[in-house]
């Protein structure tokens, strides 16, 4: 079974930076990996994304002040957050797609971490 377990996510004041991880465990090849946010009333967007092969998908509201990395020997996707302002706030939600053992292609999702960026 593969599971997404996610950290770093919490209360930060406009301008502040935080970073978020997110590990991927079972017997997946993750192909592409990349982080989704979804706000209070509106629908999930992608944030970042970041390929095998290190093609990197920013949204443009986040530009210049977010980075994704990942480290492939610990199947880790990173999003460092900077420069963060009061409409980041949102649930931030890992997403891996990858070859699982025995099963073939899959989307796998994590459970979500709170993001606040208020003063």
């Amino acid at each position: 079974q593969v599971q997404l377990v996610e950290s770093g996510g919490g209360l930060v004041q406009p301008g502040g930076s935080l970073r978020l991880s997110c590990a991927a465990s079972g017997s997946i090849i993750s192909l592409n990996m990349g982080w989704y946010r979804q706000a209070p009333g509106k629908q999930r967007e992608l944030v970042a994304e970041i390929s095998s092969g290190g093609w990197l998908n920013y949204a443009d509201s986040v530009k210049g002040r977010f980075i994704i990395s990942r480290d492939n020997p610990k199947n880790t996707v990173y999003l460092q957050m900077n420069s963060l302002k009061p409409e980041d706030t949102a649930v931030y939600y890992c997403n891996v797609r990858g070859v699982v053992a025995g099963l073939g292609y899959r989307e796998v999702w994590g459970q979500g971490t709170l993001v606040t960026v208020s003063s």
